[in-house]
């Protein structure tokens, strides 16, 4: 059991992980070991996840989540498999705890007379100068 919040834990058996060859540097290393990880969780038929919790952390994923609803993370900064077993489930975890955060709703507000005051004052001047860059009347 993954501890994320105190109020939320998910289960392991909810998570897959898939070993993959890592791209960039390395050696020869890169081309014989698979160290990369990527980490699936089916974040639509996740049992541990409240409602709320879920339609919040489908819009953080972004593009990281696929049409089914299930969340793929890849993990390929470190050269230890292990390493990159840690980095992926610590930023599963970050989403969660991200999308397990309600936001607070915006209360709606007038601007005060103050600041309706200095706007006109503002657009008044800009106007003034305007006026003055058009050509001189003989009037």
């Amino acid at each position: 059991m993954i501890r994320v919040t105190p109020r939320l834990s998910i289960e392991e058996t909810e998570l897959e992980e898939s070993f993959i060859r890592a791209s960039g540097p390395g050696g020869q290393n890169v081309n014989k070991v698979s160290s990369a990880v990527q980490l699936r969780f089916d974040v639509r038929r996740s049992p541990s996840l409240p409602d709320a919790v879920r339609t919040r952390l489908e819009k953080l994923a972004g593009s990281r989540l696929t049409l089914d609803g299930v969340l793929i993370l890849t993990a390929q900064a470190h050269r230890s498999q292990e390493r990159n077993r840690q980095d992926a489930r610590d930023r599963l975890i970050a989403l969660i705890r991200q999308a397990a955060v309600a936001p607070i709703p915006r209360r709606p507000t007038k601007p005060t007379l103050g600041s309706k005051l200095r706007r006109l004052e503002a657009k008044g001047v800009r106007s003034t100068i305007k006026k003055l860059r058009g050509p001189a009347n003989d009037d």
